[in-house]
């Protein structure tokens, strides 16, 4: 039986947790020192619950965050340090490029290594095999309802209460989108560290009051030819700025973590 650390307990992480595969067991549970003895009340008295990777009693054979980008910030590299691989799915903390270079030069001294997860999107593969080929232009376009946009920095650049139809409130690059909607646009450095990179990868933000679930396009075209994948996801109950489909990316990690043959 192999165990796992799961940095975070929301929503993403309770779905995960009950759908984990027969061969691999929750251990760890990582969650700010503020939360540490609500969760304990949550789980079970053999899984440890901390709030420091140096409190870690064992050693996981797979880490995955589901916490948000500050947490990334806060114990990634400590993981790494270890030795022990983690599958990040808050991308977009590697939109810093200081912090991407610290993960990247930590993993390669201590031998670990950092699995970027699909998230809500599909297509991450065509992309990254493209980008060997010739991949030479790609935008991603976001759509969501207003309740999935509302707490984030859209709320300051559109009156998400008066859209009356869809509505384009930002265009930039992804690098931008990632540091500026950190808890949305994990997508977008996901496409983009699959592809031509943080600031040459177009995104597109569109609010639409008449559609209750989240549409994802990626367009890419280069020597290869030409790709165009549309995704439309529901949101989790427990979460509307979060795509089921990302938690199941995350379940998919975690059996390809004990699955001898892989996909």
């Amino acid at each position: 039986m192999k165990q796992l650390m799961m940095i975070g307990f929301g929503a993403m992480a309770n779905e995960v947790r009950s759908h984990l595969p027969k061969d691999l067991e929750l251990k760890w549970v990582v969650v700010p020192e503020r939360s540490v003895e609500a969760v304990k009340q949550k789980v079970s008295a053999d899984i440890q619950v901390i709030s420091n990777i140096d409190d870690c009693i064992g050693e996981p054979d797979y880490v995955v965050e589901v916490a948000g980008q500050a947490a990334v910030k806060e114990h990634a590299v400590n993981v790494l340090e270890r030795g022990w691989t983690i599958g990040l799915i808050s991308v977009g903390t590697l939109a810093d490029p200081v912090f991407f270079e610290k993960l990247q030069k930590t993993a390669e001294k201590s031998g670990a290594h950092l699995h970027l997860l699909a998230g809500a999107i599909a297509g991450i593969d065509g992309i990254a095999a493209a980008k060997e080929g010739g991949l030479e232009k790609v935008t991603y376009k976001g759509c969501k309802s207003p309740n999935s946009w509302r707490g984030s920095y859209a709320e300051k650049l559109i009156d998400l209460d008066s859209v009356k139809e869809a509505t384009v409130f930002y265009t930039g690059t992804a690098r931008q989108a990632a540091l500026n909607f950190p808890a949305n646009a994990n997508v977008a450095a996901t496409i983009a560290l699959a592809g031509i990179g943080m600031d040459e990868t177009i995104v597109e933000l569109t609010v639409d009051p008449n559609i209750s679930q989240n549409k994802h396009t990626i367009v890419a075209e280069g020597r290869f030819g030409q790709m165009s994948i549309e995704m439309i996801g529901v949101p989790l109950e427990s979460n509307p700025k979060t795509s089921t489909l990302a938690a199941l990316s995350v379940i998919r990690a975690c059996r390809n973590s004990v699955d001898a043959i892989q996909i």
